[in-house]
């Protein structure tokens, strides 16, 4: 339940500059949870607008007043007034000045509801750069609500929106002000039985009663009521919807010709289209496609090479000199093999990470990756999904949470849910570092023809299988998933326009510190409990080690170069890492796989990523001397003299992260937007069965 004071409910379209509005309004006294019974964000801030303590709530981004999707349905539910858990006094109204037509719909449908509100006209400098001018004092008449024009990023007109939303909470509208439409006119004889029922309701909401009333909490008695007076009066609901929709847009076409100066837009649309005829072409469209992914992972290799070399030779060299200058005890061995190996786990990878996702931001800012969802759509509808499945399973490249997040824009549920079950096949941010060094070990630095590497083209191959397998786990899924319901693709493809370089510098820097935070924490996190467990072991075990070693060095002391190593190996052997190495180590034999790859299998449940860090730790415990990670591994051998890392078992190993599902947060978010552990341990079982029968086919045919 919220506090007591006035709630306002902030809504508008998706991407109108919403979330910067409530961010500059609230500032940092902000909550985040989830809507009552829903998996659907709930944030709300607190603010004082002079003298009144109110909460500000920031609805779900909607396009108009007939709800779809889940978010949608929440929107809509608060401000018809008919959630249980929520209620509004007001409605703060966001609308892009850049795209004040499309805006005006839902605008004008809010007014009609006849409760107090506010609209804020944002995106202001976008739509001055694309030379649209708005009469703001003719436009507030027209539509009967106070419009304040506002830059949340700039806090400009912030303090005239504060005084707009004060103005309408101590006198708020009549309810007897004129309405944008006559909404009465659509369906006379039912709202005038249904406001028998409820008297106070305006017209407008009258007809949504009718229309949705099933949704909404209501005793049988009345449910059977309004079903009665739909039947009596023939009441068509998506003949009144038509109606409804047709004159709205009439109205808005005199506003907009009356209040809005604009360019000439057919010089820029011409463009987008002769762009289009060839981004969008039957055959040569998917080879664009593909090049542009072709180029991408190309670049993650070929661009970020130099500053991972770099950082490799920074933290290298670090190692050396602190273990030149410290003494020999057991806290310099923590920081060195256990801390500094597990930041150097961390941030050599994060040249490739903000390389990928700097890419990544200009496909979206250019407009291409509208069109990537519209090129596929085809292909996704065949194996159970449809164009809007891409965007969650291209978002997979960076993280499958938020990926996963996004899927509630799909309206279908079955397409939704099939979405969910295989966007985590997408090879994630958190599998660059394992693809990375495993490549680096078995694939040569060969360039061919002056420009593709071999190691990019690999890269791709293992994004590429990711895409595979989740189109054909889709396919095989859809004849299991038993929900039916009617399937459409609707997509606005944007104008192509240059990119923003700041935006795509800032998005590169942010992707960059979440990874450092977030995922850092956790590697961080697992080094150290690695470090302890590499180093500390049964007491009995490790004395046996510690004696053996004494030993041998006071017979043979000429070899203790040869004997060190050899007693970091059987420490590390019969510690509590190695114990537990060894005891999985009989189940991922078969797979190429030894035990200290799977102790790093475990412990990159938590995150992917942790497995570098994992390896990092076990082998500067084991180790002796100063080489990088990568001489390491390279170097590792089995009992019987062949290399750990071998062409076979280091592709086995490639192969077992891009299908298994070795994230425990994307289990959990499933969780959340499914309600329900039945998917997420299909998932899981699914994921990781499918990961051990392609790595054991691998290893066995290339070993």
């Amino acid at each position: 339940m919220l506090k007591a004071g006035i709630h306002i409910a902030l809504v508008g379209n998706p991407n109108c500059g919403k979330s910067s509005l409530f961010n500059a309004l609230t500032g940092l006294n902000q909550k985040v949870g989830n809507f009552p019974g829903v998996t659907v964000d709930k944030k709300t801030g607190e603010l004082v607008l002079g003298g009144h303590p109110s909460t500000l709530i920031d609805l779900p981004g909607t396009y108009s007043f007939y709800p779809k999707r889940e978010d949608e349905w929440v929107a809509y539910k608060v401000l018809m007034g008919v959630d249980l858990e929520m209620h509004t006094d007001v409605i703060l109204l966001v609308a892009d000045a850049s795209n004040l037509k499309r805006n005006l719909l839902f605008c004008s449908q809010i007014i009609d509801l006849k409760k107090p509100v506010v609209l804020a006209l944002t995106m202001n400098d976008l739509a001055a750069k694309k030379g649209i001018k708005i009469d703001i004092e003719g436009l507030q008449n027209d539509l009967g609500i106070p419009v304040v024009a506002v830059d949340a990023r700039k806090s400009k007109g912030l303090s005239e929106l504060k005084n707009a939303l004060i103005g309408i909470i101590e006198t708020p509208r009549s309810k007897n002000q004129e309405s944008f439409i006559d909404n009465k006119n659509l369906a006379p004889a039912a709202i005038d039985a249904f406001k028998n029922l409820f008297p106070t309701t305006s017209d407008y909401a009258a007809l949504h009663y009718l229309m949705h009333h099933e949704a909404f909490p209501l005793e049988n008695e009345l449910q059977h009521k309004i079903e009665q007076i739909e039947i009596d009066n023939n009441f068509n609901h998506t003949k009144t919807q038509a109606q409804e929709i047709l004159q709205r847009y009439s109205h808005i076409q005199e506003i907009m010709k009356c209040r809005v100066t604009a360019p000439d837009p057919t010089a820029k649309k011409k463009r987008t289209d002769k762009l289009d005829n060839i981004f969008l072409h039957r055959v040569g469209g998917y080879a664009i496609l593909f090049s542009v992914l072709f180029i991408l992972f190309q670049s993650v290799f070929w661009m970020a090479r130099y500053p991972m070399d770099g950082i490799e030779w920074i933290f290298t060299n670090l190692t050396t000199y602190l273990n030149t200058i410290l003494p020999n005890a057991w806290w310099e061995d923590l920081l060195v093999n256990g801390i500094i190996a597990g930041l150097g786990g961390i941030f050599v990878f994060i040249p490739q990470i903000m390389i990928l996702f700097g890419l990544i931001t200009l496909l979206e800012d250019t407009g291409y990756m509208a069109r990537i969802s519209f090129l596929s759509d085809k292909l996704m509808r065949k194996v159970g999904l449809n164009g809007k499945s891409v965007m969650p399973m291209i978002s997979g490249f960076a993280c499958a949470v938020p990926a996963i997040m996004s899927a509630r824009n799909i309206e279908n549920k079955k397409e939704r849910l099939l979405t969910i079950m295989v966007t985590p096949f997408m090879s994630c941010s958190a599998r660059l570092p394992v693809y990375t060094i495993l490549i680096s070990l078995v694939i040569d630095k060969k360039i061919y023809f002056g420009f593709l590497s071999l190691q990019g083209l690999v890269m791709m191959g293992l994004y590429l299988l990711g895409i595979v397998m989740a189109l054909l786990a889709s396919m095989v899924l859809k004849w299991f998933v038993k929900i039916k319901e009617k399937s459409y693709f609707i997509l606005e493809l944007p104008v192509y326009r240059a990119p923003r370089w700041k935006n795509v510098g800032v998005t590169m820097i942010q992707k960059a510190k979440i990874f450092v935070t977030d995922a850092g924490k956790v590697i961080m996190i697992i080094s150290l409990l690695l470090w302890f467990l590499s180093n500390y072991g049964p007491s009995k075990q490790m004395q046996q080690v510690e004696t053996m070693y004494v030993q041998q060095v006071a017979v043979h002391p000429e070899q203790k170069a040869q004997l060190d190593k050899i007693y970091h190996t059987q420490k590390l052997e019969h510690s509590y890492a190695g114990v537990l190495g060894k005891t999985i180590e009989p189940v991922i034999a078969p797979l190429g796989f030894d035990w200290k790859m799977g102790i790093a299998i475990i412990t990159s449940f938590a995150a992917r990523e942790v497995f570098v860090g994992t390896m990092a730790t076990l082998y500067s415990v084991e180790a002796a001397d100063n080489s990088s990670l990568t001489d390491k591994l390279k170097a590792a051998k089995r009992p019987d003299g062949t290399l750990v890392y071998s062409f076979a078992a280091a592709l086995s190993l490639m192969i077992f992260y891009v299908l298994a599902m070795q994230c425990m947060s994307t289990l959990v978010i499933v969780k959340r937007e499914t309600a329900s552990w039945k998917w997420p341990a299909i998932q899981f079982f699914m994921m990781t069965g499918l990961a051990y029968v392609m790595s054991w086919g691998v290893y066995s045919l290339l070993k």
